[in-house]
């Protein structure tokens, strides 16, 4: 074994027993959660411990409701009725303490959930870069308000305002990132929060409370660690949270909007489950196709949404493919996410190992075979990849997302094969299209523009960058994620409209000119 090093070890395990309600770090004394690494440090295998979080109960959720209602104070908060610029301060104060502890929060990225060096760091840099963007977009938002309309005799001062209470629940993948892809556009809008972190990668947001509390406004932030069956329905089930934003899985989103009295009412910011599929055509770049597909569908080991999780590859180069994406396949390293070289790296959830075997134990009994010769490997905290062919209909690695190593292959001879599994899938996120012929790909490009949100041209599917929409249609995503539309998912057009006439013109150039309303205001933000 590979001894660690220095700078990444962890010296003496995490005990946080730390949450945020209403401006006010509390000490729980509570039962807590152990945090286990599957990542082991000893010759013989065993998980390590590194920390733990506090399981606090349905009591503290309601005081975290209460905290964000009383923030709000139905639109008559402090935090909803403060000027951007002074939101802007805020953010900005935030983000620049929460830049102190990218060492302990990329440390954690590591250990909590398996991610790679480059990767972790990656995430911690880009939200960094998310949060300035989101700020930038959000001055930008404010300078096209700093104007009056007129139509039809009517002025009107249009603005984006807040929501209400926002219930945030981020994922395990992204545990930073994407949670904050959330968080912060809901916050910067004048929302108040409630956020509870995912099962895995709850740890590394303990580093980042002091910033929050120190930060934003009594109220504003509430960070609270537990079950969600505890905390979230509870939440749910009272009526009074606005704004559902959640990245996870359609099964779990049902089940909370099931729970409140009023969906109507609730407005849904939802990233959820993919089956993204790759399409290989006969005139296709193969390496390019093969590099390509080997970092769609292996990037964290598969444990993304936007991850390729099906393969088609036309019969005419099937084999050719196969040989070459098989041998790469089992050429990419696997290690401790601070080994230099480490690509595949030790899963986080336990019990997914097994999980991937049922997937491939299903494929193999109706008839599909294991074509790459480490495929299916078992270590004690991973399973190698495998590329599985042929895969049908009626196998369950063709039917669920599997969130994990495992790589389903169909091959086809008519394009509208995938086409048609694509139409009848019931997610539509993202497409990888491989191909070189322009008359070939331009009427696939106007399809499949129609069944996903996103068409990769010879590239495996992904996020970013954040300047870009991301979405998906059916049980892929409900509203839209990206720097620019996440602030107007978060946020509603609220104006104020007044008659063309003497009293209401010398009444609107008072509010301007005394600058008492922090709504109408023709200031500009630089």
């Amino acid at each position: 074994m590979k001894p660690i090093p220095e700078i990444y070890s962890i010296s003496s395990p995490l005990e946080a027993d730390q949450y945020l309600i209403d401006g006010v770090l509390k000490t729980w004394k509570g039962k807590t959660v152990e945090v286990n690494s599957t990542i082991s440090v000893t010759e013989e295998y065993k998980p390590t411990y590194i920390g733990s979080v506090p399981e606090l109960e349905e009591a503290q959720a309601h005081e975290a409701l209460d905290a964000a209602l009383g923030a709000y104070d139905k639109g008559k908060g402090l935090w909803p009725t403060m000027r951007v610029r002074e939101r802007i301060e805020c953010m900005e104060s935030f983000i620049q303490k929460m830049e102190t502890k990218r060492d302990i929060v990329v440390k954690l990225i590591m250990w909590e959930i398996g991610k790679n060096l480059a990767d972790a760091e990656k995430e911690f840099d880009r939200t960094v870069k998310y949060v300035y963007d989101t700020i930038e977009d959000y001055k930008q938002l404010d300078r096209n308000a700093a104007k009056f309309e007129k139509h039809e005799g009517v002025y009107a001062h249009i603005r984006r305002g807040p929501l209400g209470v926002v219930l945030c629940l981020g994922p395990y993948n992204y545990p930073l990132n994407e949670t904050f892809a959330l968080l912060i556009p809901a916050l910067i809008m004048g929302n108040t929060t409630i956020f509870k972190p995912a099962k895995f990668g709850v740890l590394l947001i303990t580093p980042l409370l002091e910033a929050f509390q120190e930060s934003f406004p009594a109220g504003v932030v509430n960070i609270i660690f537990g079950r969600g069956r505890v905390l979230a329905s509870p939440i749910m089930q009272t009526g009074k949270i606005d704004v559902l934003a959640l990245i996870g899985n359609s099964k779990s989103a049902n089940a909370l909007i099931d729970q409140h009295p009023k969906s109507n009412r609730l407005r849904l910011v939802l990233g959820l489950e993919a089956k993204n599929p790759a399409i290989v055509l006969p005139d296709a770049d193969l390496d390019l196709a093969v590099k390509e597909c080997i970092s769609g569908s292996l990037s964290f080991n598969g444990q993304r949404c936007t991850a390729l999780k099906i393969i088609y590859v036309h019969e005419e180069i099937k084999d050719e493919f196969l040989q070459h994406f098989n041998k790469a396949v089992d050429n990419q390293n696997f290690g401790n996410p601070w080994d230099e070289g480490a690509f595949l790296t030790p899963l986080p959830e336990p019990d997914k190992p097994q999980y991937i075997q049922e997937l491939i134990d299903d494929a193999l009994e109706k008839g599909a075979k294991i074509l790459n010769k480490k495929g299916g490997q078992h270590f004690e905290n991973y399973i190698w990849p495998a590329v599985l062919y042929p895969v049908t209909k009626d196998m369950r690695v063709y039917q669920e997302e599997q969130f994990g190593p495992v790589i389903p292959v169909v091959s086809f001879s008519d394009i509208d094969e995938p086409i048609d599994d694509m139409a009848d899938s019931n997610y539509g996120q993202q497409v990888s299209l491989f191909g070189t012929n322009v008359e070939k790909l331009s009427p696939l490009i106007d399809t499949f523009t129609n069944l996903v949100c996103r068409v990769n041209l010879n590239s495996s599917c992904q996020r970013g960058p954040d300047v870009y929409p991301f979405t998906g249609r059916k049980d892929s995503a409900k509203s839209t994620l990206s720097v620019h539309d996440a602030l107007r998912s978060f946020s509603i057009r609220t104006f104020v409209a007044s008659k063309d006439n003497p009293q209401n013109l010398e009444i609107l150039e008072q509010l301007l000119e005394k600058k008492q309303s922090k709504f109408i205001s023709t200031d500009y933000i630089l």
